[in-house]
C-alpha cells in the first residue's frame, strides 16, 4: 500500500504532518497585541461673516397667464437688483404655478391661479437687512429663510485646527491611559481622519421678514458662529 509523504510511523506511532501558512513573525505579533486605539475629537469655532438668502415672488390672479406676466415683471426687477447690488451665487431655486380650487357641495371650482418664483444667493451678512429692504421695494413677496455661513478660506482654515485639536486630544487621551498603567507609549502604527467636514449651516425661517423689511427701519440681521469638528484615531504601540 502507497502511502503519503506527510504521513510515517515512528516506533509504532502514526505521525501525521499538514502544511499551515507561516506563522507572523514574532514582533509583527506582539505589535499587533501591544497596541492602544484612541479617538480624539476636535472643535473649533468661527464667527460667520456671509448670509445665503433665498426670496421670490408669489402671485395669486385669476389665469394663469397674468399669474405668469405678473411674476416675470417682478422677478426681473428682483433680479436685476440683486445683480446691481453684486450678490454671489445667485440662481433659481423654485418655480411653481398651481391652480386653486374652491369646494362646494361636493363640487370643485376653479378659483384663480398661484404662482411663485424664488431664488437663492449670498452677500456680506452686513449688507443683508438693507437688501431685503429693497428688494420687497422692487417686488419680492416672500422671504423664505436665511442661513449663516464663513468663507470658504476661513472655513478651510478652521478645518486644520480642528484636526490638530482632535490629534492633540487623541494623544493626551493615549498618554493618560498608558501612564495610569505603567506603560510608556513607542510608536504610533495607524492614524485615521474620521471627519473633517465642513460645517452646515442652520437654515432660519423668517416667515415675518416680509412685513419687517417694508416697515421704515431697516431689517436687522445678525449671524453668529459655526464650529467645525474633526475626529482623528490613532493607532499606538507601547
Amino acid at each position: 500500500m502507497l502511502k503519503s509523504p506527510w504521513v510515517s510511523s515512528v516506533m509504532g506511532t502514526t505521525l501525521a504532518i499538514a502544511l499551515s501558512t507561516p506563522a507572523l513573525p514574532v514582533l509583527a505579533q506582539e505589535k499587533l497585541l501591544r497596541t492602544l486605539t484612541v479617538t480624539g475629537e476636535g472643535v473649533e469655532m468661527l464667527a460667520t461673516s456671509l448670509t445665503q438668502v433665498e426670496l421670490g415672488v408669489e402671485i395669486t390672479a385669476p389665469t394663469a397667464a397674468q399669474v405668469q406676466q405678473t411674476i416675470a415683471q417682478r422677478s426681473n426687477a428682483v433680479i436685476d437688483l440683486l445683480k446691481s447690488r453684486g450678490v454671489e451665487k445667485l440662481q433659481t431655486t423654485g418655480i411653481q404655478l398651481n391652480p386653486n380650487y374652491e369646494y362646494s357641495n361636493n363640487q370643485r371650482k376653479l378659483n384663480g391661479y398661484t404662482g411663485t418664483n424664488t431664488v437663492s444667493f449670498r452677500l456680506p451678512t452686513e449688507r443683508v437687512g438693507t437688501l431685503l429692504d429693497d428688494a420687497v421695494k422692487a417686488g419680492a413677496t416672500r422671504i423664505n429663510g436665511v442661513s449663516f455661513t464663513a468663507t470658504d478660506e476661513a472655513i478651510a482654515a478652521a478645518q486644520k485646527l480642528a484636526l490638530k485639536k482632535a490629534t492633540a486630544d487623541a494623544q493626551s487621551q493615549a498618554q493618560v491611559v498608558l501612564q495610569s498603567l505603567n506603560l510608556s507609549p513607542k510608536e504610533i502604527i495607524g492614524i485615521q481622519i474620521n471627519g473633517a467636514n465642513p460645517p452646515i449651516a442652520p437654515r432660519y425661517r423668517v416667515d415675518a421678514m416680509v412685513q419687517a423689511a417694508a416697515a421704515p427701519s431697516p431689517t436687522p440681521v445678525i449671524g453668529g458662529e459655526q464650529s467645525v469638528r474633526a475626529s482623528v484615531t490613532l493607532q499606538i504601540n507601547y
